[in-house]
């Protein structure tokens, strides 16, 4: 089976001179369109010479037909309606039947459930029930049904993997996030495996994983080759830290492509965890965690050893060109 190679586009990165068209398309085969939820964006703003961004991905997908496009919901900041609208049995019919009409309209290839995420045993079941609903709406192979779900046990356990696998074309696993402003010290967020093999030397705050949640997907039933690994096109600052393990004073994120280029080129990289890192020594960033076209190199590796279907970026605009592209560069390894 292809590998898949696939990027998030936020609509809303219009508005900072990012439309569909500076998506690498040559190192795609999906795009997700992230989310739906800003009407100028979507419908009416000039985009590629097209009104709205969705229109826009349509003529790209008609000039790049080989792309699969898919409408993502939900996210970070949208998710709090899902655990009432997938307890109710008419209201998840009912949004089914809109994602269908939707896709319809847009010339969209299938949806993708962002809920971020199922906190309990009663969401857990009523996101497996809210899966089946949408599938039978967009049935397979006609259309994609695909969800991003962390690492993390906290949400992974209220899920049942096996029955949710039987639904699914692919999951996207978001490995990355694992150290940030809501941890109590700096380090790697998407790390590949963690500083020691052995758990028990490692500091809890940074056991966190690419690996770990691979390998809890894979103890429950979940088919490798519908694992998808996440890049972050995107770095995690921690101030005052001078390395992974330290305390900090505020934190933040920069896209890949507004960091420095000393920072990229200058990058520790440590090749066991698939982890780069810049300490801002002349400024206020401390200890910045992000990932460069070795480290994603090392992943897709990775994802292949491990038969796994691909990888994705969040977020594909956020991505720089040439030599410095983790979109590229994954592909390039992904199809050696």
């Amino acid at each position: 089976m292809p590998y898949i190679n696939a990027v998030y586009y936020p609509s809303w990165r219009v508005y900072k001179d990012k439309p569909p068209s500076s998506l690498d398309v040559a190192s795609i085969t999906h795009i997700f369109y992230a989310f739906a939820l800003d009407q100028w964006a979507d419908n009416e703003k000039e985009v590629d010479g097209i009104k709205g961004c969705l229109a826009a991905i349509h003529k790209l997908k008609a000039e790049t037909p080989h792309i699969k496009t898919i409408i993502s919901i939900g996210g970070g900041s949208s998710s709090k309606e899902f655990p009432v609208l997938a307890a109710n049995l008419d209201a998840r019919r009912t949004f089914a039947l809109a994602i269908r009409e939707f896709c319809e309209k847009h010339h969209l290839d299938g949806a993708d459930i962002d809920w971020e995420h199922p906190q309990d045993p009663d969401a857990g079941a009523n996101y497996l029930l809210f899966l089946q609903d949408i599938r039978r709406a967009l049935p397979s192979p006609w259309f994609l049904l695909t969800t991003a779900l962390p690492v993390g046990e906290y949400c992974l356990k209220h899920i049942d993997i096996s029955a949710a696998a039987a639904i699914l074309d692919m999951l996207n696993l978001m490995t990355y996030d694992f150290c940030g402003g809501w941890t109590d010290v700096s380090g790697h967020h998407a790390q590949l495996l963690p500083p020691s093999q052995d758990i028990n030397e490692v500091y809890p705050t940074l056991r966190k994983s690419a690996h770990t949640g691979v390998t809890y997907l894979l103890s429950r039933g979940f088919p490798a080759n519908k694992i998808i690994l996440g890049i972050p096109a995107y770095a995690r600052f921690f101030s005052q830290a001078r390395g992974a393990g330290h305390p900090f004073k505020g934190s933040g994120e920069i896209d890949y492509c507004d960091l420095p280029d000393k920072w990229v080129c200058e990058a520790c990289v440590e090749e066991a965890g698939a982890a780069a890192c810049f300490v801002d020594q002349d400024g206020d960033k401390g200890f910045v965690s992000f990932d460069v076209p070795s480290t994603v190199r090392i992943k897709a590796r990775y994802a292949k050893s491990m038969g796994l279907g691909g990888l994705f970026y969040w977020t594909g605009v956020g991505d720089r060109s040439g030599d410095e592209s983790l979109v590229a560069a994954g592909w390039s390894e992904l199809q050696s």
